[in-house]
């Protein structure tokens, strides 16, 4: 029996345009969001689903598949039948978390196959950066046929930031920024990760600041008319409906809603301003794998993440 290539794709919307044009392979679907949420280096153990299962049930009320993500994961203790590997990941900051993690993972179960990637961002012709959903199935066949073979330093490089990822000290991220290799987007996705600390002056991140300066500046009409501007306009992160919403709703003692309009109240104007640092005022203590945003604040003029004051002694 001859082998097939293996595809690992970033949700079952790819994963069905792949099926209708009858890409050949086994296909697994990630289905994982681990830009959010603790994590631990070695992925998908018994205690690793247990972090998980807890940070979705108590963060977004969700109980997820472990049935399925144990099924799809399953198709790896069959590597021997498959040629190679291909991942489908996308250009954000969302999906390239999950493929250092999938990454990982093979390395871990010591699956030793050619692993390429198939990535969408930039598009010739096109203003706005695409997911792999997003494109015409001509081009998806194209970026398909034009896929990247990673190299052993691709794959070393992915592993280590893992590795970093899961740890405590994200500053280690930084050299990677300037590191060349094969995976386009990855400068822009860690330092927009590194951004997503609160800022060392208004306590917001860059997603948040960003939120209610639309508020701000446009005529918002509904939490649902903001979350469509916040989603069209989070540059590299990637982030879904529910974790958007998630964090307009964190921002709400900083707008009012009423008579069919939201907007900026006195503590909104001087949070935009960096009168007050509001990191605390937010009251997100959301984990990015092994650490918890409130540890760390941004600093611009630095570059980096500094300890935040009332983690600093």
């Amino acid at each position: 029996m001859s082998k097939k290539p293996l595809h690992i794709t970033n949700g079952d919307e790819l994963t069905q345009v792949l099926t209708d044009l009858n890409i050949e392979g086994e296909i697994i679907v990630w289905h994982e969001m681990l830009c959010e949420g603790p994590t631990q280096e070695i992925i998908y153990s018994e205690d690793f689903l247990e972090k998980r299962k807890k940070f979705f049930d108590e963060t977004y009320d969700i109980e997820i598949d472990e049935d399925r993500i144990i099924s799809e994961l399953g198709k790896l203790d069959n590597a021997h039948e498959y040629s190679e590997i291909i991942l489908w990941f996308e250009y954000d900051l969302f999906c390239h978390i999950n493929m250092i993690a999938a990454i990982s993972l093979l390395q871990q179960k010591k699956i030793n196959l050619p692993i390429s990637l198939v990535c969408s961002g930039r598009i010739e012709g096109e203003k706005d950066l695409k997911g792999l959903s997003e494109i015409s199935s001509k081009q998806l066949q194209k970026h398909y046929k034009n896929k990247t073979l990673l190299t052993s330093k691709d794959i070393d490089l992915a592993t280590t930031i893992w590795g970093i990822y899961c740890g405590i000290d994200h500053n280690l991220l930084k050299p990677f920024i300037v590191k060349s290799s094969s995976f386009k987007y990855l400068s822009n996705c860690l330092k927009a990760h590194l951004e997503r600390f609160p800022d060392s002056i208004t306590g917001l991140n860059i997603l948040e600041t960003n939120i209610l300066k639309i508020i701000k500046e446009h005529e918002i009409k509904s939490k649902n008319h903001l979350l469509g501007y916040a989603l069209n306009y989070q540059g590299y992160y990637g982030f879904s409906d529910l974790q958007m919403s998630r964090i307009i709703d964190k921002l709400s003692l900083f707008y009012t809603e009423e008579d069919k309009k939201i907007e900026l109240n006195r503590k909104g104007y001087e949070a935009i301003l960096g009168k007050t640092n509001a990191s605390n005022q937010v009251d997100d203590n959301m984990y990015y794998g092994g650490v918890e945003r409130l540890t760390y604040q941004f600093s611009k003029t630095e570059n980096k993440l500094i300890k935040s004051v009332l983690n600093a002694y």
